[in-house]
């Protein structure tokens, strides 16, 4: 894309919160040019949290923001669509502290922004490409790295101990019409014999198998079974989407996941953006000639 966008007009939805439990709805309102994706509070006289790596407060089963002691909670999913279906401004009104679940996945989201239409900025728009090889890891083998590209692609790689599982691998190249078949219906997911652990830590009170895919010992406990045969691949893909959004810019380079989660997706970024010799900010006439025709595809 040449230039910024926003949303046409406002759109919203309500649900529960998925760790909460709260009720909470969440309106999507366009935004001037150089806004980026701004929290507003409207149970806290619209105070606002920028979804920035610089607010990150907590990312132990989802990604939280805070500012001033103002929490929003599991900001994933909504930023991952935000960002994948090429929406670069927008104010998303929020009446609790965490984003609603719905289903589990960012398919809702993906629907209320088609609802809500792209408007396009006659202001430029600005890439962040990586130009250094930039890599986290852990003493377990996790890991995540990204490679200089003209693109932003992605190489994601799960393993869980379970026969429907085991190990899985996605690769692609994030568009808005991939992202919204293959990626944005895949829902978030648990072991049953982890879930009166994750209680006991105030962790999913609002889950219900109308929001979350339950795995049980040798099977599935939803009755509609999975959406995809790797959907707990594709629903990391989704959550490691949503923390690179936290950049607030697009990415550029390709994104190489190793049983990453949001600890290590969060700490990528802040490598990236804590050192200015890692990545350059370029606009839409400095990219090649073929990365230029992709961009401008992604929104034809």
């Amino acid at each position: 894309m040449r230039y910024e966008t926003t949303i046409q007009r406002p759109v919203e939805v309500s649900g529960i919160g998925l760790h909460s439990g709260v009720p909470v709805r969440i309106r999507l309102v366009p935004a001037p040019p150089a806004t980026g994706v701004v929290f507003l509070r409207t149970d806290l006289q619209h105070f606002p949290i920028p979804a920035s790596y610089k607010h990150v407060a907590k990312v132990s089963y989802a990604t939280s923001l805070m500012r001033q002691g103002v929490l929003i909670s599991t900001t994933e999913h909504l930023l991952s669509s935000l960002y994948s279906m090429g929406i670069d401004n927008v104010f998303v009104e929020i009446n609790n502290l965490e984003v609603p679940i719905v289903d589990g996945s960012s398919k809702r989201f993906v629907e209320m922004l088609a609802e809500a239409g792209l408007r396009t900025y006659r202001r430029r728009r600005r890439y962040l490409r990586v130009t250094r090889t930039v890599s986290v890891e852990d003493d377990t083998g996790k890991r995540i790295t990204i490679l200089p590209a003209d693109r932003f692609l992605l190489t994601c790689d799960v393993f869980f101990q379970h026969p429907l599982v085991a190990r899985q691998q996605l690769e692609m190249e994030v568009t808005p019409a991939d992202y919204a078949s293959g990626i944005a219906p895949a829902r978030t997911f648990g072991f049953e014999q982890e879930l009166d652990k994750m209680r006991d830590m105030g962790l999913i009170r609002g889950a219900t198998l109308e929001s979350a895919v339950c795995f049980t010992p040798d099977g599935v406990m939803n009755p509609g079974g999975l959406r995809f045969p790797d959907e707990c691949c594709r629903h990391k893909a989704l959550d490691l989407i949503g923390d690179l959004a936290l950049i607030g810019r697009p990415l550029l380079g390709h994104v190489i996941a190793e049983r990453a989660g949001h600890a290590m997706h969060v700490a990528l970024v802040s490598k990236i953006m804590s050192d200015a010799s890692l990545y350059e900010v370029v606009g839409f006439d400095q990219l090649p000639a073929r990365a230029a025709e992709q961009q401008t595809a992604l929104v034809s």
